[in-house]
């Protein structure tokens, strides 16, 4: 810079003189009509010397910004929802079931019989037979008659009768809700299996044996009469038998617990309004005829006829035939079923109902609020520095400035801007004093002017 200012200025005069000074401009401004000198004065062989002094001025300018504003808008969109829809299905349980299945054979078996050979024998038998003669005769008899005997009277009642009076009241009643609770049942199944055990299977042919039979009436087997039997031994068939395995299912109960859906019932309490009726007692007296029966007794005499059985007693003597069984052995061969028994398992399937749910798509249209940005103009206006550069006179001794007669040129004269463009720093210490600081600020180029107006 300085170099610049050597080379292109030169000050009227013989000797000439360099003007050196260095003026810098930052990104701040000075204060408003401050100045600064920062020129150092060269006294030339024969002419004025002058400082150069800088001064700061706010241009006015306008500028347009965009202030963003937020607008809800709502928009209708398609919405998909699914809802859930339960669907009932069955499905295929397969389970093993053991059944059992019953096979029928036949065994030979031989074993021995008393085959009964009835014989027929008479013997002498004295029995006393009792017959009874009738005789008839006749008896006075004595008894007491009541006779009724009818009386009418009249009397006084006194009844009391009972007036109906109908009141409205309020009574609480109750009344049963049911309600459905889930409870657990218990279900015993027999899940048991068959087992042999012995058995006592009767015979074809009784046995007959003498047995001591109480006296008493009996009636004869053959001819179906009616007669008295005296106390005394006598053959009676008894059954016969013999033990056999049979197949016998042994139980075996499990318990399950079954869930059941039960009504329990619920009282709940209401005032009903009941007309209720009162009966109001009331005294009433009336005359009535009443009839008194009077029972007056009477002896009666009467001839009875009697008629009386005399029993006589006949002995009598008769042959009486009497069957004898003789037992014979015989060995006898016969085919006996055999019934045995197998499990077998079988598979089985059955459908089970089962609750699925399903989800259905559904379209709906619903409005949804959006927020949209919105730029609003906003012009304001703000001050833009500037920095001038103005030439006093000085005196060249002293320094100070010299009055505007001594001077060449008017002190209110201003530099005329050079050719080339210089950067003026701005100085230490100065501060912006707009409003708007945010905005960027214009550097205004300083141009060197010459002393002598060339």
């Amino acid at each position: 810079m300085m170099a610049l200012f050597r080379d292109k200025w030169v000050c009227s005069g013989s000797a000439g003189v360099v003007l050196l000074f260095a003026a810098a401009l930052g990104s701040g401004t000075l204060p408003a009509q401050e100045c600064t000198v920062v020129g150092v004065p060269l006294v030339p062989a024969g002419g004025p010397t002058y400082r150069l002094e800088y001064h700061t001025v706010y241009e006015q300018r306008q500028a347009t910004v965009y202030r963003v504003e937020q607008e809800t808008v709502y928009e209708e969109q398609r919405v998909t929802r699914y809802r859930p829809l339960w669907e009932t299905e069955y499905r295929e349980n397969r389970y093993r079931v053991a059944r059992p299945i019953m096979e029928t054979s036949t065994r030979e078996e031989r074993y021995w019989v008393q085959r009964p050979v009835y014989e027929t024998q008479y013997r002498t038998q004295v029995i006393d037979r009792i017959r009874y003669v009738t005789e008839t005769s006749e008896r006075e008899e004595r008894y007491t008659v009541r006779r009724p005997v009818w009386e009418t009277s009249e009397r006084e009642e006194v009844y009391t009768v009972y007036r109906p009076v109908v009141e409205t009241s309020y009574r609480l009643q109750h009344r049963t809700v049911l309600q459905p609770v889930t409870t657990y049942r218990t279900v015993v199944r027999d899940e048991g299996w068959s087992t042999q055990q012995l058995v006592l299977r009767p015979g074809i042919l009784p046995q007959r044996r003498l047995v001591w039979q109480p006296p008493g009436w009996v009636t004869d087997p053959v001819t179906g009469a009616v007669t008295w039997q005296r106390m005394g031994l006598y053959w009676v068939d008894a059954p016969r038998g013999r033990w056999e395995l049979q197949q016998v299912w042994v139980p075996n109960p499990v318990t399950y617990q079954v869930p059941q859906t039960t009504y329990v019932p619920q009282t709940i309490a209401e005032q009903i309004p009941v007309q209720v009726t009162r009966y109001v007692p009331e005294q009433v007296v009336r005359k009535v005829p009443v009839r008194v029966c009077r029972i007056v007794e009477e002896q009666v005499v009467r001839r009875v006829p009697v008629t009386v059985q005399r029993p006589v007693v006949e002995r009598v003597e008769q042959q009486i035939p009497v069957q004898v069984c003789r037992l014979v052995w015989q060995e006898e061969i016969r085919q006996v079923p055999v019934t045995t028994y197998r499990i077998a398992w079988e598979e089985r399937v059955e459908q089970v109902p089962v609750r699925v749910c399903r989800w259905v798509a559904s379209e709906e249209t619903v409005t949804v609020p959006r927020v949209v940005e919105k730029r609003v103009p906003l012009t304001y206006t703000y001050y833009v520095p500037r920095t001038v550069v103005c030439r006093i006179p000085i005196d060249p001794c002293t320094g100070e400035p010299l009055p505007p007669a001594s001077s060449g040129v008017s002190s209110g004269a201003v530099v005329r801007p050079s050719p080339q463009p210089v950067e003026v720093q701005k100085p230490a210490g100065a501060t912006p004093q707009n409003s708007s600081q945010t905005q960027p600020e214009e550097q205004s180029p300083v141009h060197p002017h010459p002393v002598n107006g060339t």
